[in-house]
């Protein structure tokens, strides 16, 4: 290698590159490359792009040694090439929307006189002069895609085309545009001379009744071959791509799989034809919008179609020019003389500027005139259409910025104050303007003084000298519920308490809610504006953090943790448990959801929570739940085994059970024997899960038994331990628990068909008091847990599994069947990898052969029979021999491998006479890579490919 090279080569492997594109003649070298390229997601070339190479290189013309040019040779490589051509738009299934939207008239019109030619259509023999009923379905399909084709390039020829903006002037290219414009025009003009004989041959085939075919890749290679090796499977009349009549009959030459139908274009012509002649059902049916506006302005109820046009302004599903088109009509309806239209005119304008605002466009001049002389009810009627336009909570921020400019620039627009505060003190405007932007508003309104209406007196605004104490202090105490702003709050406190020192503000809303063993502390301070502030500030930071709006939450714990470090060491611990509370919650909806783990400094508070002895500070419970399951979520097994003091053991139920947790999770690849803790876990479990039993005398003398279904043997409840479950996402933690529930279920004596999991071994096999545990209960908990593991990952085989197997017990086989299939399709890429056998053991086999059974599919049965290790010829042909089958029968024998059961069948099928299902098992067994003597990786990968196959009709059929 020269230097040059390798240092070339060098620098190219020192930074990743993308794939080389595939050459053409590539395609040439190995005959299977074309389908595997085909097959990839995003290949490149494109399959357009390779029709094109392959035809501009098989249309090439040659040079002799006399220098002239001479036409395309008719050699093998150019009949490749021009086959290769074929392959590539039988791969496309002939679809020509794709076809004539990718390749020049030139290119496409080769393309099929190719296909006319490998389809034997004699050359020229007029199309019109042959009998389509008795050419081949492939021959005849053929002449149909190419006058389809030409029908259709003559009516888009007729269009107006926009020419593409002209780059720089290049002689060749546009010596090539010109030469390709020149053959298009002599195309069109031959297909517009056979225009005529194009329709009849389509009409023509509008009277067929039969199905036709059309190439593919399988039925090309075929007539590629040399003669004397074609097997008469290329000849077939059901060779190729199945084209059904009424397909055929829908939308002759569109040719894909199925008819390609523009659904959005075929309702609006409907919508067209409906608004100049309403069909008679109209009012049985769902009428579209478009529909309900054209009734009601016929109808005149005009009032109506303000209701839609605000209804509208939620979905967008009106067309803007198609809504300022109704405004226009109903103008021209006012100026003709109908003056009740002015008053609808302003309505329907106003819901149009709504919608204008909501996406960003400007300001109509119509609005502007219509609102030069605003009165109450205008004003009432816009904010009644703003508020009805947006839904603040789920709305985006952009949305909310653009109304809370209008309405900001519509007070700015207004000259009298009484309008003005008709609308800042709406709760529209409260809520999207900030309280600074409220005050600044109101600032610069009472600085236009020159432009004041002096005749009206103005109302007093909320920033003013109130004319009225109890007017203002009701304002205040709006302001105080809706503000999440400290100082803000702050602020109103203090001009609140100034004004009257009889109320007790934390009151306000029975909204604001403290936990019950912090309410005493709080409500002890003595001076009651700090009394309020701590109570309302903590009250609004609970909230915010329930509905994850951590950073207000934040801001509100750190104001108040700053007001009582001045006073109440008490209080200051209580903040910061509940701040570290909230710095749990924020890294797991942030970061903590891509796995990434929390910082050290978070892990040593929560260490520090769960250590703490200060006996007189009030603990809410929740928060230590919260700080076992953060270690448990992070696999902190080493601090809650080893280092977690011995007396938070004894005294926090939680940090107990997290512990056992814990050490389970440790010890699980050990020997058996080692597992001491898998039992204490267990015991645990078991004392929660089990009911107090007492006696009771009845009326009648008779003493019967009361369980007390939340019974308190265990340290903890039940529904106590389930809300702590709730808060792990750690999968090994929750396949643990989940296992150990399963185990507990399995347990009870009238078990007919146990449920399996994961490390189901590692719990004791009994109990010695059954009829101390409460069963049902542990049934219904086996269910909340697996609904809520499945919430989690939804792709875990093994919950998957469980799932399956408790419908299976419930005899719920269908949705059994469901969770199986599923349990296989996310191991193995939806059975394209071999499913794994510790996930598709014999027992799930032999419960999916059982649904399957008293489903009545019995073909089903049949063939995962063959999925046991041992194939199970009994039940095989036992389910074979039932005439009343719900499956698809004969249709499934293309996935039987076993060439024992097919025998079986074929013999079956005779002795009942059957012939037709006969000879469709003769076919099955028939296929060389069945035959007993191939090597047992051939047999293998038959056997694999027909699994992959079965399973993935399967999941079609049950998902």
């Amino acid at each position: 290698m020269s230097a040059e090279a390798a240092d070339r080569e060098a620098a190219t492997s020192s930074r990743p590159c993308t794939p080389p594109q595939t050459c053409w003649f590539e395609f040439l070298l190995e005959e299977s490359l074309l389908e595997r390229h085909l097959r990839k997601p995003f290949p490149d070339p494109t399959p357009v792009q390779l029709i094109v190479q392959f035809l501009e290189q098989a249309s090439k013309p040659s040079v002799n040694e006399q220098n002239q040019v001479q036409p395309p040779p008719d050699n093998k490589r150019n009949r490749i090439l021009k086959l290769l051509a074929l392959k590539v738009a039988a791969h496309l299934k002939w679809d020509l929307d794709i076809l004539e939207k990718s390749l020049s008239v030139p290119v496409l019109n080769m393309l099929l006189n190719e296909l006319l030619c490998i389809s034997k259509v004699p050359p020229g023999t007029k199309h019109v002069d042959m009998d389509l009923a008795t050419l081949p379905p492939t021959t005849a399909m053929a002449i149909l895609l190419y006058n389809r084709w030409a029908i259709r390039t003559i009516v888009q020829s007729s269009f107006p085309v926009k020419q593409a903006k002209p780059g720089p002037p290049q002689l060749s290219v546009m010596n090539q545009m010109q030469q390709e414009k020149e053959l298009t025009e002599n195309i069109l003009k031959v297909l517009k001379e056979q225009a005529a004989d194009s329709i009849l041959v389509l009409e023509a085939a509008l009277k067929l009744n039969k199905d036709l075919y059309i190439h593919t890749i399988r039925t090309l290679d075929l007539l590629a071959m040399e003669p004397g090796m074609v097997n008469g499977e290329a000849e077939s009349s059901t060779a190729g791509l199945k084209i059904k009549t009424e397909e055929m009959q829908c939308q002759i030459g569109s040719l894909s799989l199925h008819c390609t139908i523009d659904e959005k274009r075929l309702a609006g012509y409907c919508q067209a034809c409906d608004v100049l002649v309403p069909s008679s059902d109209s009012t049985s049916q769902q009428l579209t919008p478009y529909s309900q506006v054209h009734i009601c302005l016929r109808s005149g109820s005009y009032q109506e179609v303000i209701q839609i046009f605000i209804e509208d302004n939620l979905t967008f599903s009106l067309p803007v020019q198609f809504r300022q088109s109704v405004l226009r009509e109903l103008f021209q309806k006012a100026q003709q003389g109908n003056e009740a239209l002015d008053e609808i005119c302003f309505k329907v304008c106003a819901c149009n500027t709504v919608r204008d605002v909501l996406e960003g466009r400007t300001i109509s001049v119509q609005f502007n005139q219509l609102f030069l002389r605003p009165n109450k009810e205008k004003i009432d009627f816009l904010l009644e259409v703003c508020s009805r336009s947006i839904n603040v909570e789920k709305t985006s921020e952009s949305l909310k910025g653009n109304m809370a400019a209008f309405l900001k620039n519509v007070c700015l627009g207004l000259e009298d104050l009484q309008y003005v505060f008709m609308i800042s003190s709406h709760e529209l405007f409260i809520t999207l303007l900030k309280d600074e932007e409220r005050k600044l508003l109101v600032d610069q309104m009472r600085k236009r003084s020159p432009r004041v209406n002096l005749c009206i007196k103005p109302v007093t605004s909320f920033y003013d000298i109130p004319a009225s104490a109890s007017v203002n202090i009701g304002q205040l105490e709006h302001q105080l519920i809706l503000s999440v702003d400290p100082w803000r709050i702050r602020q109103i406190l203090i001009e609140l308490h100034g004004m009257t020192s009889e109320r007790q503000f934390w009151t306000v809303s029975n909204k604001w809610e403290v936990p019950s063993v912090y309410s005493g502390v709080i409500l002890g301070i003595k001076d009651n504006l700090t009394r309020d502030l701590v109570y309302i500030l903590m009250a609004k930071g609970l909230h915010c953090s329930s509905v994850k709006d951590f950073s207000h939450a934040k801001q509100l714990f750190a104001a108040c943790l700053e007001l009582v470090t001045e006073f109440s060491p008490k209080l200051r611990q209580v903040m910061l448990n509940e701040m570290l509370l909230l710095d749990i919650h924020t890294h797991e909806a942030g970061t903590g959801q891509s796995g990434e783990r929390p910082p050290s400094d978070l892990i040593s508070r929560v260490r520090g929570y769960l250590e703490m002895r200060l006996p007189d500070i009030p603990l809410r419970q929740v928060i230590a739940e919260e700080c076992v399951a953060f270690m448990l979520n992070w696999r902190e097994n080493e601090y809650l085994t080893l280092q977690v003091p011995a007396f938070l053991l004894q005294s926090n139920p939680y940090v107990k059970l997290g512990q056992l947790l814990a050490a389970t999770c440790k010890e699980l690849p050990g020997p058996k024997e080692s597992r001491r803790t898998a039992k204490d876990l267990w015991e645990v479990v078991v004392q929660i899960c089990s009911v107090s039993s007492q006696h009771k005398r009845g009326n009648d003398g008779r003493v019967s038994l009361i369980k007390q279904r939340e019974s308190t043997l265990g340290i903890m409840y039940r529904s106590e331990l389930l809300s702590f479950v709730k808060k792990l996402w750690e999968p090994l933690v929750l396949t643990i628990i989940l296992s150990l529930f399963v185990k507990l279920h399995n347990v009870r004596e009238d078990i007919v068909n146990d449920i399996t999991a994961e490390h189901i071994s590692i719990w004791p096999s009994s109990i010695p008091n059954l009829q101390s545990v409460d069963f049902e209960a542990v049934a219904i908990t086996v269910k909340e847990l697996v609904r809520y593991t499945l919430s989690i990952n939804p792709n875990n085989h093994s919950w998957l599994i469980i799932q399956a197997d408790i419908y299976f017990a419930t005899n719920q086989y269908s949705a059994a069947l469901h969770y199986y299939l599923q349990a296989g399709a996310v191991c193995s890429d939806f059975f394209n990898k071999a499913v794994p056998p510790d996930v598709y053991t014999d027992q799930v086999i032999k419960r999916m052969i059982k649904c399957c059974s008293l489903l009545n599919c019995h073909t089903q049965v049949a063939i995962l029979c063959q999925f046991l290790r041992e194939i199970d010829y009994k039940t095989a042909f036992k389910s074979l021999q039932e005439q009343n089958s719900h499956d698809a029968m004969d249709s499934y024998y293309d996935y039987i491998w076993d060439v024992t059961i097919l025998e079986y069948l074929t013999y079956l099928h005779h002795k009942r006479g059957e012939t037709d299902k006969r000879q469709i098992a003769i076919k099955a067994i028939g296929q060389t890579e069945l035959n007993a003597s191939n090597p047992e990786e051939v047999l293998q990968l038959a056997a694999q490919r027909r699994k992959k196959k079965f399973l993935q009709a399967m999941a079609k059929l049950y998902f």
